[in-house]
């Protein structure tokens, strides 16, 4: 089974994301069921109710994920809870699937591997801090990885639904879904096999890029993650 054979692509600003691995892709760790599930009708609803929300307002229609989740004042109060819930779930499942990769897990090296030891001490910490922040997260939401505003250190971050560190000026480098439909169908209640497990398919290529680029790199991913391609003021 294949990302492409699943989702039919949104007619409007936004777009549903392919995949940059089949399905099955990253199995044993994430099965391809829920891997379809998950991306193909999610992920693809979000986007769908997204683009419902935003059609009345032709003006807002070419703004990406991102400037709607920092702009919610520049919205009519009839669509920000709307638009809030599924640019955030949009912006935040186009960040996830690119945080893996088949065959990758191992460790980051570089810049990004000196700065989790600079924060965490070094690797086998943050994976432990990661598991107990998912661990705690009370019903669904998100656990990242980002690169704080005030000192550019990396610190851990734990958001509700699908509100993103990136609101405050976080910068997220790395992220994990929490959302039961990410793990249930193969780990049923067990989030912390989930949570140990993944780090089997992170993407620590694209996790340093992140770190190292900056801003460069979001551009980068607002063109390849289906954003309009207009770019925000």
């Amino acid at each position: 089974m294949t990302a492409r054979k699943i989702h039919t692509k949104v007619a409007m600003k936004h777009e549903l994301p392919d995949l940059p691995y089949d399905y099955a892709a990253l199995e044993p760790h994430i099965d391809a069921r829920t891997m379809a599930l998950h991306h193909g009708r999610h992920h693809a609803g979000y986007v769908a109710r997204l683009n419902a929300a935003l059609e009345p307002f032709p003006e807002l229609q070419h703004r990406s994920a991102l400037w709607l989740l920092l702009n919610p004042n520049k919205l009519p109060g009839s669509i920000r809870t709307a638009v809030r819930n599924n640019a955030g779930g949009h912006f935040n499942h186009s960040l996830f699937w690119r945080a893996m990769a088949p065959a990758a897990g191992g460790a980051p090296e570089g810049a990004l591997a000196e700065a989790i030891a600079r924060a965490f001490g070094d690797l086998g910490q943050l994976k432990a801090r990661f598991a107990e922040a998912g661990a705690r997260l009370f019903g669904c939401g998100w656990v990242w990885l980002a690169r704080a505003q005030q000192d550019g250190e990396l610190r851990l971050y734990s958001t509700a639904e699908h509100e993103t560190p990136a609101t405050q000026g976080n910068y997220p480098i790395l992220v994990n879904d929490i959302w039961e439909h990410a793990y249930y169908l193969k780990h049923e209640n067990r989030r912390d096999d989930y949570l140990a497990g993944w780090w089997a398919v992170v993407n620590w290529v694209e996790a340093a890029y992140r770190f190292e680029h900056g801003d460069p790199a979001e551009r980068r991913w607002v063109t390849d993650l289906g954003y309009p391609r207009v770019a925000a003021a």
